[in-house]
């Protein structure tokens, strides 16, 4: 299940109870709360409303005992990460003219056919500007792990023992939000897509970024940042556990919902995919065919409109 925040109005309990994770078998959670970062050890919240029965990965602790463990690796790391912030921000500047280019068609004068003729050429120019940017940055990822390839290196598998041993006994997962970059990267140094697709059986739960991470591609949004209008820009292919949908946590905050041709231009933008305005009490259930919504979420159309989908899974 993909849910909305879950800071001021936690429904973690009743998406346990929806995807049947008994509590009477003893066995426990495993809380990823990497993108909280140095504070990824504060869940007392989250473990009560998960019924004091988490365990937490500490992702990021682990990631950071790499680190201090292998200063190679570290050096390596930082190395990638300098050159993927680089790779966003030169992304940036051609997303911009381009996004541009699109609305000024989209807001221009002329016969209906003509502009929506153009208006998808400009669309489909955001599109292979968007996949030739994940690409790069699949491209950069791929050479780090050629190179440096870490679950070969033993500070990493030390930890990979750990993790394995404890999602062993545990009967679901819960990812958290927070950083979506930090956790992005401390999921896949760990191979938690591999660790968790293994395990089919086990329910998965995400929300706000750890809803982002898991799903096929990574959309940071903002229509309204401190700095002025935002453009909305991909940051990376996510792990794609839950595929075929775009998950917009806090959309009422982050979106100009009202906006009706700024949203239409946002769903017709990821066409391949559906894209849901996650906010509290929101929920997405996945049963490994179809998607069921709960109430009051909905999806972004291409006509800019919002609609409510399926109803929600018996």
């Amino acid at each position: 299940m993909l849910l909305g925040p879950q800071r001021l109005h936690p429904i973690v309990g009743e998406a346990l109870e929806l995807l049947k994770v008994d509590p009477a078998d003893g066995r426990k959670i495993a809380a990823i709360t990497a993108g909280w970062q140095e504070r990824e050890a504060e869940d007392q919240e989250l473990c009560a409303a998960l019924g004091n029965r988490s365990v937490n990965l500490m992702l990021h602790a682990r990631g950071e005992a790499v680190f201090r463990d292998d200063p190679d690796f570290f050096a390596a790391h930082r190395a990638k990460q300098d050159r993927l912030r680089s790779l966003q921000d030169l992304y940036r500047l051609r997303l911009a003219s381009t996004l541009k280019a699109a609305r000024r068609v989209q807001q221009a004068t002329a016969p209906r056919d003509l502009i929506e003729s153009e208006l998808e050429e400009s669309l489909q120019a955001l599109r292979l500007l968007d996949a030739h940017h994940v690409a790069k940055v699949r491209q950069i990822e791929e050479d780090f792990d050629r190179r440096t390839k870490p679950l070969q290196r033993l500070s990493v598998r030390r930890q990979l023992a750990e993790i394995d041993a404890i999602l062993a006994e545990c009967s679901a997962v819960a990812i958290a939000g927070g950083h979506v970059a930090v956790l992005y990267n401390r999921m896949r140094m760990f191979d938690l897509k591999s660790r968790l697709a293994e395990r089919p059986e086990v329910p998965i739960m995400a929300w706000s970024a750890g809803a982002m991470v898991v799903s096929d591609r990574i959309v940071l949004f903002h229509d309204s940042p401190p700095q002025g209008r935002g453009n909305a820009e991909l940051l990376a292919n996510g792990l794609g556990l839950f595929p075929g949908v775009v998950v917009l946590p806090h959309a009422r905050r982050r979106l100009l919902l009202h906006d009706h041709a700024r949203i239409s231009v946002f769903a017709r933008r990821h066409a391949t995919a559906a894209c849901f305005a996650l906010d509290d009490r929101c929920w997405l259930r996945f049963d490994g065919a179809r998607w069921f919504s709960g109430p009051n979420t909905f999806q972004l159309c291409s006509d800019g409109q919002l609609i409510t989908t399926t109803p929600a899974a018996p």
